[in-house]
């Protein structure tokens, strides 16, 4: 028996459109904050998850700087109870 061969396109071949990412700005550097006060949970709860955990930079759009020192933050104000560590 003799097969037939369908014709098949590569996905490249295929026009696709391409996504224009905007690169995420960190809100810290816009608000030119020097420090971030961890008694402010209005403004580390939105970093946070509903579980609890802390939101990667990847996501928020923090720079490295400003990262480390929202962690910093965040942890004392879990060890002064502001924050959950769970919810």
């Amino acid at each position: 028996m003799a097969f037939i061969k369908k014709k098949t396109f590569k996905k490249s071949k295929l026009k696709r459109k391409k996504r224009v990412f905007r690169k995420k700005v960190c809100k810290f550097c816009v608000d030119r904050a020097d420090l971030i006060d961890y008694k402010d949970i209005s403004r580390l709860g939105r970093l946070l998850t509903e579980n609890g955990k802390i939101i990667p930079r990847k996501i928020n759009g923090n720079c490295a700087k400003h990262q480390r020192y929202l962690t910093k933050a965040i942890k004392r104000a879990r060890q002064i109870a502001l924050l959950p560590y769970t919810n």
